[in-house]
């Protein structure tokens, strides 16, 4: 689907691969990225989370408003506003988990915490962030974009931890099927709660990011990203409850959404329009998950 929108963009908006544009388009292709994978986790393990607007506007405020009304120091404004990625996700994890209340439920209202909290610290006014991480942001090695380097390690990392580690095997065993991996010994509780922890991280890590390259970003900078994670994660072929995903599907699927945003905008449409279609895809994306396994259930059954 990829290559296919790749191939017809030249054709539907003039100059949409020209080197500018993807040079524009590839760092928040890359904040997409690392922000979906955090969704690929939650997703793994059957759950949704709604708190990716929340945790990435709160990062970027650690690394806007917090230096400028205090004077903290850019590295420990950036581990602050990781660990507050980090502990929102724990918290929905363990509200989830233990106390089986709905993980939308759940991180929607931890969303509207985090939210609060950004509103309160900034005054409803945005900040800019420290020059020398808006320089990285924007800055390249080698000439690939660092945006672009992170979000490639993040998938190469994740991807290998999942597949190539004890603990992340036992990961894919609990989403796949939470008792029976129970049976098996596995501490299924402990990875579900994990997952939203690590998501939060990630979303954090976006927002960061995301906040540096703009460099004085808006204050909700992660509300069009509420949709756009769940859409990427869908769209690599993860299924919605839970034992199945990929990393670099997640990833390629990130990309996808990224191109088909600004062709959609590049064509001259609304950025209403941009909405719809993703809103689109998205119903899409779940139909087509959902035949397979309807098909292999109506086999089954006769």
């Amino acid at each position: 689907m990829a290559v296919v929108l790749f191939a017809i963009s030249p054709l539907l908006a003039p100059g949409s691969l020209s080197s500018s544009s993807l040079d524009s388009m590839l760092p928040f292709a890359a904040v997409l990225v690392i922000a979906s994978l955090g969704q690929t986790l939650v997703i793994t393990q059957g759950g949704i989370d709604l708190s990716v607007p929340g945790a990435m506007a709160l990062a970027a405020v650690f690394v806007t408003k917090i230096p400028e009304q205090t004077g903290m120091p850019l590295w420990l404004a950036v581990l602050l506003g990781l660990g507050a990625g980090l502990l929102g996700g724990l918290v929905i994890g363990l509200v989830v988990v233990r106390f089986g209340i709905a993980a939308f439920v759940a991180s929607l209202a931890m969303n509207s915490i985090l939210i609060g909290v950004v509103l309160h610290v900034s005054d409803g006014f945005p900040g800019s962030a420290d020059a020398s991480f808006s320089d990285f942001a924007v800055g390249s090695f080698l000439g690939v974009q660092n945006l672009v380097i992170i979000a490639v390690l993040c998938v190469l990392l994740l991807g290998l931890a999942r597949s190539r580690t004890v603990v992340g095997r036992r990961f894919m065993a609990v989403g796949a099927s939470a008792p029976a991996a129970h049976l098996l010994g596995i501490r299924s509780k402990a990875h579900q709660v994990g997952a939203y922890a690590v998501a939060g991280l990630f979303y954090a890590l976006a927002g960061l990011l995301l906040a540096g390259y703009l460099r004085t970003p808006d204050i909700l900078l992660g509300n069009p990203y509420q949709l756009s994670t769940i859409a990427a994660v869908v769209l690599g072929g993860s299924l919605l409850t839970g034992g199945v995903s990929s990393a670099a599907a997640t990833a390629v699927a990130a990309l996808f959404l990224t191109q088909l945003n600004q062709v959609v905008l590049a064509a001259g449409a609304a950025t209403s329009m941009q909405l719809l279609v993703q809103a689109i895809v998205l119903a899409l994306a779940v139909v087509l998950t959902r035949m397979p396994i309807k098909r292999l259930l109506r086999r089954r059954t006769s």
